[in-house]
């Protein structure tokens, strides 16, 4: 796989020289390719908006996830453009909104919660390009070392932070947090039912991490939601950094992670097409449920 992971890196780096408009266009077709040749992340696709839009027609769904693989095509290829753009062009590209420095000014360590959209890396990059406060955040590390690599040092390219293996223990994550590091935290996929508790999601029952609210009550942090979108064509990205939130956590951690879900599904339905369908978002189920993918 090395041999293959460079390669693929050259091609990144080659790909990030092209216009916009023109990356954007080989990414959609990109697109278009896995829609078709990807059967298994197809049918994981369709299963989950099956799921989350019974109030959809079959046709409506089939065309949303046509669409989304379109926008998953773009952030593959746009990944170079991450791993290895100029810090004026990202920032052109990127548009801010919301406070993006209130990491700097807390009195309190901040979590920026960020939901799996398409834009999910612009988010990461805006959040050391537009504000000068460490980040730390986890990864799934990867099993090819040449990708892990590339990986890591494309997210933290722009920042000291550091990003943390999810199968590390938390302790390193919690002393940098209680340094005063905001914490990059992706809150919705599907890790098992340890530190989870099944949450309605579009009302199905999805094992959930209870992780958010209960450290950000134990390290009495602010949270602020975060949210990625890559815009049509050419022009770029939009990352939008949210109101803190005045009522999470509570002493009910199950509750605030429903509320949080809540939330999750209203970004969903304003941007469907950019969430990522092709995780299998339930795959654990309570004890003695069926498999919702078989």
């Amino acid at each position: 796989m090395t041999l293959g992971s460079r390669a693929l890196l050259a091609l990144f780096w080659l790909l990030h020289w092209l216009p916009m408009p023109l990356l954007a266009a080989l990414g959609r077709g990109l697109g278009r390719l896995l829609h078709a040749v990807a059967g298994s992340r197809r049918r994981i696709a369709r299963r989950n908006v099956e799921l989350c839009f019974p109030e959809k027609t079959e046709a409506e769904r089939h065309a949303l996830v046509r669409e989304h693989f379109g926008w998953l095509g773009r952030s593959l290829l746009e990944r170079g453009l991450l791993f290895y753009g100029s810090t004026p062009r990202l920032k052109r590209l990127i548009q801010v909104e919301g406070d993006v420095t209130l990491a700097e000014r807390s009195e309190r360590p901040v979590m920026w919660l960020v939901p799996h959209f398409m834009a999910l890396d612009v988010a990461g990059a805006s959040t050391q390009l537009f504000q000068k406060q460490q980040v730390a955040s986890i990864y799934q590390e990867q099993s090819d070392a040449v990708m892990d690599a590339a990986i890591r040092r494309g997210r933290l390219r722009f920042n000291q932070g550091e990003v943390f293996p999810r199968s590390d223990s938390a302790k390193p994550l919690i002393r940098a947090i209680r340094k005063g590091w905001a914490f990059f935290n992706l809150p919705d996929m599907d890790f098992g039912e340890r530190d989870a508790a099944f949450v309605p999601f579009f009302g199905v029952p999805a094992a959930t991490l209870l992780a958010p609210s209960r450290m950000a009550r134990a390290l009495d942090m602010v949270v602020q939601p975060v949210i990625g979108e890559m815009l049509p064509g050419g022009q770029g990205y939009r990352v939008r950094f949210l109101a803190p939130w005045t009522d999470f956590p509570t002493d009910d951690a199950l509750a605030d992670t429903a509320a949080m879900n809540r939330w999750i599904e209203a970004e969903i339905r304003r941007n469907p097409a950019q969430y990522l369908w092709v995780h299998k978002r339930f795959k654990t189920r309570p004890p003695g449920e069926p498999s919702l993918y078989s």
